[in-house]
């Protein structure tokens, strides 16, 4: 029982300092190659964080243990958006571009939409997880195609001139914060799994609680951390790349692996309102900005879930 514990405050202290220096040295590598920090968030932080996820969802489908994987993907989902998004904005207002809900986010409604189509028989199949699969490449070729800026004022070229000379330095940074951040995540993963299964809870609840909660730590480190630096941009791209990652790649691989049928309270409970807090970042920020208030109406969301994931 001890090491358990000392797993979870082991993750959430470097969970922090991670987090700090990956939001630093993102925005600078953003910078320097002339492109937005909400790629930085879609790619660099949705892929990283999520990476790691795709291989465990892999490694639990061939162990027999597919409910974890989709509870995994649901579950992270709900708390980026309820936990993660709803805290950050208590925290401060988040501005959201009116081009992002153009683009970014309504392909992750679709992409959700389409998640429901195909898991309507209940069952997750070899070709559910290769639709899934080509959505995911899809985006990420049309991400890259709009990467770049369209222009910068002298003061940022004279800044970014300075900052190529650190530019290995930077790089290093980055990935080792990566790293850091992702593996202090496991570090909680782990505890909190362990001291999960002494109580006796079940594949199904500890995928959409205690590890949706460890692969949603990240996105909660980092997106306080761009907030309070006011790279709002990040937060959005943070949030939306890795419910992108975690809807098209984490439930993916399971499909291709060991396809699987889907608990019937997967698509009644979890589904409805993984689409549910989709819609509510849309109706959130008609005005372009996530308000505290905002921020209280996703937490409150997430407690009505939460409540009836376990005292329903």
């Amino acid at each position: 029982m001890l090491l358990p514990i000392l797993s979870l405050l082991a993750g959430f202290l470097l969970l922090m300092w991670s987090a700090d220096t990956f939001t630093d040295n993102g925005a600078k590598i953003a910078r320097i190659f002339n492109i937005s920090p909400l790629v930085i968030g879609l790619l660099i932080l949705g892929f990283g964080t999520s990476a790691p996820e795709m291989l465990v969802s892999g490694l639990a489908a061939y162990d027999g243990h597919p409910e974890m994987s989709i509870g995994n993907a649901f579950g992270s989902n709900i708390l980026n958006i309820g936990l993660v998004l709803g805290v950050t904005a208590i925290i401060l207002p988040i501005t959201v571009e009116k081009s992002v809900l153009k683009k970014e986010w309504l392909f992750l409604f679709l992409s959700t939409l389409i998640v429901g189509f195909l898991l309507l028989d209940g069952f997750l199949s070899f070709t559910d997880g290769l639709i899934l699969l080509s959505l995911l490449i899809l985006f990420l070729i049309n991400v890259f195609r709009e990467s770049k800026k369209n222009s910068l004022t002298d003061s940022d070229s004279l800044e970014i001139n300075s900052q190529k000379n650190e530019k290995g330095r930077i790089w290093l940074l980055l990935i080792v914060s990566l790293i850091i951040l992702v593996s202090s995540a496991r570090l909680v993963v782990w505890g909190g799994t362990r001291l999960a299964l002494s109580f006796g809870v079940s594949d199904l609840i500890i995928g959409l609680t205690v590890v949706a909660l460890g692969t949603s730590l990240p996105e909660l480190a980092v997106s306080i951390s761009s907030a309070l630096k006011k790279q709002h941009q990040m937060v959005i791209g943070n949030i939306i790349g890795s419910n992108l990652f975690n809807t098209l790649g984490v439930l993916a691989i399971p499909g291709l692996i060991l396809p699987f049928q889907i608990p019937p309270e997967v698509m009644s409970r979890d589904f409805f309102f993984m689409l549910m807090f989709t819609l509510l970042v849309l109706i959130l920020s008609m005005r372009l900005k996530i308000s505290r208030f905002g921020g209280f109406i996703l937490l409150t969301a997430l407690t009505i879930y939460l409540y009836q994931l376990f005292w329903i």
